[in-house]
């Protein structure tokens, strides 16, 4: 499962899209708007951000990570990825099968 945050809804929304849309995500979730206080060139930020949740396979990450950088508009994006240990086998097996590279 990897995180990210973009400024804007419909940011957030065209990056999930494209993700999806690429074969490297089976299912990217779009939450907020949330606020999120940061450090950034020295000073404490403070902004209304959207926070994707993305679904995918662990041997994706690589391509994922250069999408979400060709594609997002923060100097820095977030790109954080934590291990998913247990779940269902069924969605497990869908996840893998959803982000296998497009023909």
């Amino acid at each position: 499962m990897v995180f990210t945050t973009l400024d804007s809804a419909d940011a957030a929304e065209d990056l999930a899209r494209s993700l999806v849309t690429d074969g490297l995500a089976a299912c990217v979730q779009v939450v907020g708007p949330v606020r999120s206080v940061y450090r950034w060139q020295g000073e404490v930020c403070a902004d209304q951000e959207w926070q994707l949740v993305i679904k995918t396979a662990e041997d994706r990450m690589d391509a994922l990570t250069k999408h979400v950088h060709a594609h997002h508009s923060y100097e820095v994006p977030e790109v954080v990825a934590v291990p998913i240990t247990d779940g269902s086998a069924d969605y497990l097996a869908w996840v893998t099968a959803q982000t296998r590279p497009l023909q």
